[in-house]
């Protein structure tokens, strides 16, 4: 245990996160990591965790830490993989955009993924195939990673890590699409032809990629309020990390941009946490409140 506990001290310092991190990580995280242990032996073969949560919410941060923990502790083999990884080009997307719906220019929402690319990349991971590409996607230029940044990992993983803020989302039926319920959608969907295709893709596309899990992690929001605020943090963050010009969003378009995750989102609050396999339940200022399924 002491060695555990160094290596949760030296997670939490690598993190740059306050050292009451750690009672999370005792608290919550370790819970679920014993559990993922149990299934993967149980299962004898690569294990698939998705971990769902709106932007701001620490899903990101739970893949990591999972990720080392399972590592340096357990001894296991783990690929930490991000669905934001698989957006589609900048070109590929003004592509949609043009024919499509403008909209469509801004990444995230169902649609914008190669899904083909993310569902070979996790097949490819229970394989003994060596040096495996990993694309990454750089935020700060909207675009996809040049290659020579890309990360190569060998397959056969014992655990594969997908996050994502529509991780495991269903799509919504035809009655609620039909009202809008932002200014984005009103002012600049008023036919509703974008949030139509949005949910057509992650109707035809996406459940092929999200039957592959074995389990599903949840990190609850109290409400879409959240949001807001705590992804302006994460925006902060990344102009502060950021060595280059980037694509750092002010406030204005920061509220602009969260309106196109806003209709999922509030979906997965209602639909979701009935799917999902384990379900953590988040104050407003981002603290545990409570798991359900641990």
């Amino acid at each position: 245990m002491e060695q555990l506990d160094r290596l949760i001290d030296t997670l939490i310092t690598q993190h740059k996160l306050p050292a009451e991190f750690k009672h999370i990580v005792e608290t919550w995280y370790l819970p679920l990591c014993y559990k993922i242990v149990q299934q993967h032996i149980s299962k004898a073969s690569t294990f698939y965790l998705g971990i769902n949560g709106c932007q701001g919410s620490g899903k990101s941060t739970m893949a990591a830490f999972l990720e080392s923990l399972l590592e340096q502790h357990w001894g296991l083999k783990v690929a930490n993989l991000s669905i934001d990884d698989f957006y589609l080009t900048r070109k590929e997307r003004k592509n949609l955009a043009e024919h499509e719906h403008p909209l469509l220019m801004t990444r995230g929402v169902p649609g914008t993924h190669d899904v083909p690319l993310a569902i070979k990349t996790l097949n490819a991971l229970a394989t003994d195939k060596k040096r495996i590409p990993l694309v990454r996607f750089n935020k700060a230029i909207d675009d996809r990673a040049e290659e020579a940044d890309w990360q190569y990992i060998d397959g056969a993983a014992d655990i594969v890590i997908l996050e994502g803020w529509c991780i495991g989302i269903e799509a919504q039926s035809e009655a609620e699409l039909y009202s809008p319920l932002n200014k984005l959608e009103t002012e600049e969907d008023a036919k509703a032809k974008w949030r139509h295709f949005v949910n057509e893709q992650l109707s035809l596309q996406y459940p092929s990629l999200f039957n592959m899990l074995d389990s599903l992690v949840m990190l609850k929001a109290p409400s879409f309020e959240c949001v807001y605020r705590w992804r302006k943090r994460q925006e902060e963050k990344l102009k502060l990390a950021s060595k280059v010009q980037t694509y750092v969003m002010s406030d204005a378009e920061l509220d602009r941009f969260i309106q196109h995750y806003q209709r999922l989102t509030e979906h997965a609050f209602t639909k979701l946490t009935d799917k999902a396999d384990i379900v953590f339940h988040l104050s407003e200022e981002q603290q545990f409140i409570k798991a359900t399924g641990l």
